[in-house]
């Protein structure tokens, strides 16, 4: 096993006057074979004052000592680090901290607090021995999630072991045993007490969690486990309300859930909230009209309601929000190209990554991963334009606002310059200065 640590980390645990293990993801990980990781977690049994003065003499930055649970939170060679005294949990099961810690001299009950038991193998970073009081390097061996206890006590302690268990299901790899699964399941409800910025953090974790270790399709599989476990529907109702409904055998394979997580499965990581979310109207529709017609219209108040909920950013909020409203546009290749024209201007700014949720949607249809026959469609017309000169902002128009502000109010010109470049657009007017001005002052005659 190759661990590799920070220097400082060598020179501290040689200076240190207790055994310093390093535990957690960087010990399993060199186990497993897996990248260095920058996070890593330190533990010992010394307090957090002895520990943040060694370390603080040894060269490292202490950022933060928190004596009432033993932390202490570091940086060194660009590493984060945290330590953490052995210790004992005590949680009310409302919550993510624990209520209340005992400190420990023992290894055995500092393990069994954690979550995993392969997160619970220590490396003493003295003498390089492995020190495994759970077994948990037969887990790492065997690419296995076991809680490190009776699993629905772990869950029930804290609910965000559940998103924890999807993600790094999904991040390694492994597959959690029966127990752990099913413990899992029992303690779904355990998410309703996680606040939404952490559920949504977790999240977005998980819709990328196969950037961490490479393993394929890891974000949907993370997503399958949360649906598995019963916590996707707690998290995103909205979603999971597609479940059994089933949609047109000759453009889909999948009902609607499944179709929405199929199309995050083959999404750009760019736009995989979006593409989770791009249908998330079609229940509603259905249970209004028992049709899906119109789901985009519908569907982009609910994912603003979803994701105001989970606290989303704003600018995240409004890019999802726009992608569920825009999804449907020219579905079946048949809007003229003068439309089309007008489409791709007036949503320049977000033409790419509308193509990779289009070319989502069409993916997760029946897993085809062939070119979306829609974006062929606009990529030809948009190559057209450019070879035209056509603008596809404001900032390329031939004119500005001070060059209509002698014959236009205030108050008219932005909306001119709008329907200038919207003309330039469907080809009925040249992106030439004088053809433009001649074009606006004929709309502030036709004004008089």
């Amino acid at each position: 096993m190759e661990l590799v640590l920070p220097e400082q980390l060598h020179a501290l645990a040689e200076r240190a006057p207790f055994p310093l293990y390093a535990v957690g993801g960087a010990v399993r990980d060199a186990l497993a074979g897996l990248p260095a990781t920058d996070d890593i977690d330190l533990c010992a049994p010394a307090d957090a004052d002895a520990f943040s003065r060694l370390a603080a003499d040894c060269g490292l930055e202490v950022n933060g000592v928190y004596r009432n649970t033993g932390t202490v939170n570091l940086t060194a060679g660009g590493a984060k680090i945290e330590f953490t005294s052995f210790r004992s949990d005590f949680y009310r099961g409302d919550g993510h901290a624990p209520a209340r810690v005992t400190f420990t001299d023992d290894m055995q009950t500092d393990a069994r607090r954690r979550d995993f038991r392969c997160n619970a193998v220590y490396c003493d970073l003295k003498t390089g021995e492995i020190c495994d009081p759970l077994n948990g390097r037969a887990d790492i061996a065997a690419r296995r999630l076991t809680a490190t206890r009776e699993p629905v006590q772990v869950f029930s302690e804290d609910g965000l072991r559940l998103l924890r268990l999807a993600r790094l299901s999904a991040q390694l790899g492994f597959s959690p045993d029966g127990e752990t699964l099913a413990g899992a399941r029992a303690s779904a409800k355990q998410i309703d007490t996680i606040t939404a910025e952490r559920i949504f953090a977790e999240l977005q974790l998980i819709l990328h969690a196969d950037g961490k270790y490479g393993v394929r399709y890891a974000h949907y599989e993370g997503l399958k486990l949360l649906d598995a476990i019963g916590v996707l529907e707690r998290i995103l109702p909205e979603l999971t309300a597609g479940r059994g409904l089933a949609q047109r055998a000759d453009f889909h394979a999948y009902d609607v859930l499944e179709h929405s997580l199929r199309a995050c499965r083959y999404a750009d990581p760019r736009v995989r909230l979006s593409a989770l979310l791009h249908d998330v109207g079609k229940p509603a529709a259905y249970a209004a009209t028992g049709k899906y017609h119109g789901h985009d219209a519908v569907g982009e108040p609910i994912g603003r309601a979803v994701l105001q909920r989970l606290k989303a950013p704003k600018k995240t909020t409004e890019t999802v929000c726009r992608m569920i409203a825009l999804h449907m546009f020219d579905l079946d290749g048949k809007v003229r190209e003068g439309k089309v024209r007008a489409f791709l201007v007036k949503n320049a700014d977000v033409y790419e990554l509308l193509c990779l949720v289009k070319q989502a949607d069409f993916s997760g249809c029946k897993d085809d991963l062939s070119p979306c026959p829609t974006l062929k469609k606009w990529e030809g017309i948009r190559k057209k334009m450019v070879r035209e000169g056509v603008p596809f902002t404001l900032k390329e128009l031939a004119v500005k606002g001070d060059d209509l502000a002698p014959f236009l109010p205030a108050r008219r010109i932005g909306e001119v310059l709008n329907t200038l470049l919207l003309r330039c657009a469907q080809g009925a007017l040249p992106n030439r200065r004088d053809a433009l001005l001649r074009e606006a002052a004929r709309m502030a005659e036709e004004e008089r």
